[in-house]
């Protein structure tokens, strides 16, 4: 069954957690975060344009093969291969369990698999950044569903601001990068349930998934089209990926400027539950923008050629103008010559790192 889920939305709003509750279900295996299916989308697409560009006289173009055909087929061997593993990811499972002490063993609430019998037939994947990638997402597995998990902007903004404090990853460096991130994720989410409907995005309250949770997940689950299980509560009587912020943080960044946009579009999206209908015009523009994404990925390496040929023509120019009139250069030419001499010492250390 190529029908995966995805859990999309702002980093520090659950999407975590929300991944294990699921994992828990016995049709559903639990993934970690992959990071490579979104850009892998876009790889596919500049791979299918290269294979037609010239009509009939391209490979792809000259055997009549489709787009979507292209695409299915990569989700297709996407798909099989990771439920096919599933059986190796238990063998090392249990090698690890044998060389670990039984204090650090993994709780049973967070098993990829609860019994020998459980057919696991899709899997969950919960990476956050999966928001930015839904149409390429859409065009390897048509049958996807995503769930946009939106939590209150000011719990977010304090989480990820803490985040590094433990131990975790940097996420932002300030609070308007925060609100900035919020925005954006949240934003791309919201598109994507507009373009395609809430049939295929489906909202859901971070408030709800904790405060009343078996209703939350049966409502999850019928969506999905799954039975519910009480197994999916398991996960939530324990804390992941904690940022551990003190109740009397209050961050107050003066040139944070997004704070009233965002709340704004919080109490849109929490208060307005209605369903959204698909919408052509909107799945166009996401469209276009995947399109314009293709385009930058098939050429950034001859922007970065084309920048580097430029700096070698300035430099040499400098050197020219440094040359002739030594002691009567202008504040802007002294500024480049400055510049030179840097890029010079960071060629020489790139050269003597690769040494």
């Amino acid at each position: 069954m190529n029908k995966p889920i995805f859990i999309v939305g702002s980093p520090r709003s659950g999407t975590s957690i929300l991944t294990w509750c699921l994992g828990q279900h016995s049709n559903i295996l639990v993934q970690e975060e992959s990071d490579w299916l979104g850009r892998f989308a876009l790889d596919v697409e500049a791979a299918y344009q290269s294979g037609t560009h010239r009509g009939e006289r391209s490979q792809l173009g000259s055997l009549g093969v489709q787009r979507p055909e292209f695409f299915n087929c990569f989700g297709d061997a996407i798909n099989n291969l990771i439920l096919q593993h599933r059986y190796e990811r238990r063998r090392i499972a249990l090698e690890e369990a044998m060389a670990t002490p039984a204090s650090d063993l993994r709780l049973p609430a967070f098993q990829t698999e609860r019994s020998d019998s459980d057919p696991k037939g899709r899997w969950v994947d919960g990476t956050p950044e999966y928001s930015f990638y839904i149409c390429g997402l859409r065009k390897l597995f048509p049958g996807a569903v995503f769930i946009h998990l939106l939590r209150d902007v000011k719990s977010v903004v304090r989480s990820m601001l803490k985040f590094k404090q433990t131990g975790g990853p940097g996420l932002v460096e300030n609070e308007q990068q925060a609100y900035d991130y919020w925005l954006r994720t949240v934003r791309a989410c919201f598109k994507a349930e507009r373009a395609y409907g809430s049939r295929v995005v489906y909202r859901m309250l971070y408030c709800d998934l904790v405060g009343d949770s078996a209703r939350t997940l049966r409502l999850l689950l019928d969506f999905l089209q799954e039975p519910y299980e009480p197994a999916c509560l398991e996960p939530l009587q324990h804390r992941i990926n904690s940022s551990n912020v003190p109740p009397d943080f209050t961050p107050v960044d003066p040139q944070t400027g997004q704070e009233v946009e965002a709340r704004q579009l919080e109490a849109e999206l929490m208060n307005d539950r209605t369903p959204v209908p698909p919408s052509g015009a909107i799945a166009a523009e996401l469209e276009a923008e995947f399109e314009t994404r293709v385009h930058h990925n098939q050429n950034v390496n001859k922007y970065h050629r084309r920048a580097l040929r430029k700096i070698a023509a300035l430099e040499k120019q400098l050197e020219q103008l440094r040359c002739e009139s030594p002691g009567r250069l202008k504040p802007w030419q002294r500024w480049m010559h400055r510049r030179q001499h840097l890029f010079k010492s960071v060629r020489s250390e790139r050269i003597s790192s690769q040494e």
